[in-house]
């Protein structure tokens, strides 16, 4: 019965989705002048409020760059931070404009909630975070431990898989927000972390004795996160989705926010259809011509916002990995501006 009541529930939710945004959501944003971005409540690196307000991240700084493209300021920006819980209910009912908070894409969320995802802004794992003293070096050593995660994330289901797979056992210890999820085992309610890996970086930065703690090596997941939009209008998808594909190919050819001036008189043909100097490819989907050198000025290119929110310039020092260029030895890759 319960099954049958969330499936009309997930059904309906849809339907009410399909139907918000069919009025295009662009225009809703202009008239409004603010662009309203599902954010994590506080994930250093990712999304975060300091004491006064300021939100800073990489999936905020996403944020940004649309507010910048759609609508020239970068700050006319309102987070809302949702639950893991709440994310996709808040979409799906026009709360938000768009869902830019470390959320897994996967086949059931793109094809059953009424959203689609635009693309992938962090390519993740999920792993494991133990205290040193546990003296355990590898997640296949957690036979029988217990294990602390959040509700409402892919993270209880890999759990399972990864645990049933290995025919160990274990005892899971759940808790609805991220926040209490990290205090129980700093407190040590349990043996184990389990979250993605940048995740992992992110919350023993606020644990007791964060050096106390270790990062298992085994990723036993696929996570690629990315922003969502809700179902049925295919401007702003595309919107979103060419915000993020813009950054990632800025800084493939070597756009940043120092230089973007000085690479509007660039000769290379790339570099002028992405900066507006030819083609109207930013008209074709709403927005000006310079579209692309807004986003930069406000944030800068991918490697920027990474390097300075989760990368070498930020307390979580995490490297590149997948998550470099194509080129570079990883996985980040957008489709050409032509």
């Amino acid at each position: 019965m319960k099954r049958t009541i969330l499936c009309l529930a997930l059904g309906t939710a849809a339907a009410f989705a399909a139907t918000t945004a069919s009025a295009a959501t662009l225009d809703t944003i202009k008239q409004k002048g603010m662009l309203t971005c599902g954010s994590n409540p506080g994930l250093a690196g990712f999304g975060i409020p300091d004491d006064k307000g300021n939100w800073t991240g990489l999936d905020v700084d996403l944020c940004r760059a649309i507010a910048a493209a759609v609508l020239n300021d970068p700050s006319k920006v309102k987070f809302l931070p949702l639950t893991a819980k709440d994310r996709f209910t808040a979409l799906q009912s026009g709360e938000v404009d768009v869902l830019v908070r470390n959320s897994t894409w996967t086949m059931q969320r793109d094809t059953q909630l009424g959203i689609t995802f635009t693309g992938v802004n962090y390519y993740d794992g999920q792993g494991f975070m133990v205290k040193k003293k546990l003296n355990v070096s590898s997640a296949l050593e957690l036979n029988g431990a217990s294990v602390c995660t959040q509700q409402g994330t892919t993270t209880e289901l890999n759990l399972a898989d990864f645990f049933h797979a290995n025919k160990m056992k274990y005892e899971v210890v759940a808790f609805q927000s991220a926040d209490e999820t990290i205090k129980a085992y700093d407190a040590g309610r349990c043996d184990a972390f389990t979250t993605d890996a940048s995740g992992l970086y992110s919350e023993r930065l606020k644990l007791k004795d964060p050096d106390e703690n270790i990062v298992l090596p085994e990723i036993i997941s696929k996570e690629p996160l990315g922003p969502a939009v809700r179902k049925g209008d295919d401007q702003w998808f595309s919107i979103v989705k060419w915000v993020g594909f813009a950054m990632v190919n800025a800084e493939e050819l070597g756009v940043t926010k120092a230089n973007v001036d000085e690479m509007l008189k660039s000769t290379n043909p790339e570099v002028k259809r992405l900066l507006g100097v030819d083609g109207n490819f930013g008209e074709s989907i709403g927005l000006t011509k310079d579209w692309v050198v807004r986003i930069i000025k406000a944030v800068g290119n991918y490697g920027e916002s990474f390097e300075r929110n989760v990368g070498q310039g930020s307390p979580l020092k995490i490297k590149r990995g997948l998550n470099a260029l194509w080129n570079k030895g990883g996985i980040q890759y957008a489709p050409p501006i032509r």
